[in-house]
């Protein structure tokens, strides 16, 4: 409102022109002010309505600058109340990708040769298994646990725990010296893996080999498929809201060993052609000084599941097979659910991201078609007004396909999924960091981008986290990346062409 409208007063005001009075200034220092303004710029907005006061020779009355001084205090306590409560930025630190050692490696032959030594394998699952492997997009370089290249493999608890050791323990040890942080510095800690649930958990192992404080928050999450790795996220980035000054580590894994399916039925043999060894470590943090060193800014995260939908439930289960052999049960009614999903959750993500432009181009488009032209197509909003970076379930490349199809994302925007998908094959959780590896070792990712983490996994569920880059990272992206040794024979254009179906 401007200050010159406001109603002139008689010599004597009545108690209606004072709550005008009162009212008037409340909505001009309002609609003026921001959360970051200052004391000083609120003092200057408070001299210029002291002169129109007395401009309007209502100086005479000292209510007036009672008046002033109390609208003053109030929107200035309002505004750093609002300020102080909002809950601190996480920040993402940095973060590390384990890679398995060659000696782990598993070309195609040697698959196939593995698989037919193992007695529990008739020819025909040997057959199917090598067919889905072969058409899957998977390199010669994709990696086992030792466990499992024993023959027959062994799968036993022992083993299990030798394999997340293996894993978790490396990658700890890198993600820390990297931060140039003790394990006692770690307030937070979220491990999840989906296949293995030991008891003490793989975070109290943690815990326990790493002589963590007594009073550390530690958290262990199974059974939350390839979506555990953004959920993961997403609880670390809850309990930073509510604890001031914290680091918090998140781990994302699957022990292999323990969801290996030695039966004959072949949609359970289909984890065995498509799942490698992976993980990932992050480290996030509510620190206002972490602002200049981190890599990233968490702007957004987003959960979304059907569980409650009997069909979309049972299209990935884990249960024994008519032998009592235990294995995930993959149905031919997967991508429809998982396409469902993520139109749902899109949506609501859009609503969220998009710039109004986006959104008001799609109303207007659904109105047309609703009232004028029913044969004209609607306007699906496009993502890469929000995004510039996308990092997506490599759960193979149909389902890349099917996303970036949704999506209207081109070859390039899939590229670091299907690249993943080649060289490391699928990881359940921890292969968006394996993405987001890919793009900082081409040096893609710049100062202000923000980046799309996708994750889907059995339930069904999505959750979805969006970052902000705030500082250039080119540079430091190759040391101990999963990349630096062959970044430059990527992109594979056998595979990328893929992305286009």
């Amino acid at each position: 409102m401007d200050p010159l409208s406001l109603p002139k007063l008689k010599q004597h005001n009545s108690l209606s022109n004072i709550i005008a009075i009162f009212l008037s200034t409340m909505a001009m220092l309002s609609k003026n002010l921001h959360s970051t303004s200052t004391p000083l710029q609120l003092l200057l907005v408070l001299l210029s309505l002291q002169r129109l006061f007395l401009f309007q020779q209502w100086n005479w009355n000292p209510i007036f600058h009672l008046l002033l001084l109390s609208c003053f205090f109030l929107v200035y306590v309002l505004r750093v109340g609002a300020l102080a409560f909002k809950p601190p930025s996480v920040y993402l630190v940095d973060y590390s990708c384990f890679k398995p050692p060659s000696t782990c490696q598993l070309p195609l032959s040697r698959f196939i040769q593995h698989a037919s030594s193992i007695i529990s394998f008739d020819s025909q699952s040997v057959e199917f298994m090598a067919k889905i492997v072969a058409s899957s997009g998977l390199s010669e370089q994709t990696y086992l646990p030792p466990a499992l290249l024993s023959s027959p493999p062994k799968s036993h608890q022992r083993e299990y725990i030798k394999e997340a050791e293996m894993i978790l323990l490396p990658l700890m040890d890198d993600l820390l010296t990297k931060a140039k942080l003790s394990p006692r510095d770690i307030d937070i800690l979220v491990v999840h893996c989906s296949a293995f649930c030991p008891s003490p958990s793989l975070s109290s192992i943690i815990v326990n080999k790493y002589s963590m404080r007594s009073d550390v928050k530690s958290f262990n999450l199974s059974g939350m498929g390839c979506s555990a790795g953004a959920i993961g996220i997403d609880l670390a980035q809850n309990l930073l809201k509510t604890n001031n000054n914290c680091y918090a580590i998140v781990i994302s894994t699957e022990i292999l060993s323990a969801g290996w399916y030695s039966g004959h039925e072949r949609s359970k043999l289909l984890i065995n052609c498509l799942f490698r060894m992976g993980s990932a470590a992050l480290l996030l943090t509510n620190r206002k000084e972490a602002s200049k060193t981190s890599k990233y800014r968490l702007i957004r995260t987003l959960r979304t599941q059907t569980a409650f939908d009997d069909k979309a439930y049972l299209t990935a289960i884990r249960e024994e097979d008519d032998d009592g052999k235990l294995g995930v049960t993959i149905n031919k009614g997967l991508l429809p659910a998982a396409g469902e999903l993520l139109r749902s959750h899109m949506t609501i993500l859009g609503l969220k991201i998009l710039p109004l432009t986006e959104k008001l181009k799609h109303v207007v488009s659904v109105i047309r078609k609703k009232f004028k032209d029913k044969e004209g197509e609607i306007y699906m909003p496009s993502f890469k007004t929000a995004i510039q970076h996308f990092c997506l379930p490599t759960s193979g490349r149909a389902l890349i396909g099917e996303i970036a199809k949704g999506l209207n994302l081109d070859g390039r925007d899939v590229e670091a999924s299907l690249m993943t998908l080649h060289r490391f094959g699928n990881q359940s959780s921890s292969s968006m960091w394996y993405e987001l590896a890919y793009m900082e070792a081409k040096e893609r990712v710049k100062k202000g981008d923000k980046v799309l983490m996708l994750g889907m996994g059995t339930g069904p569920k999505c959750c979805s986290c969006v970052w902000e880059c705030v500082r250039p990272i080119a540079g430091d992206s190759n040391k101990n990346s999963p990349w630096r040794d062959c970044i430059h024979l990527y992109p594979v254009e056998a595979v990328s062409s893929i992305s286009q179906t």
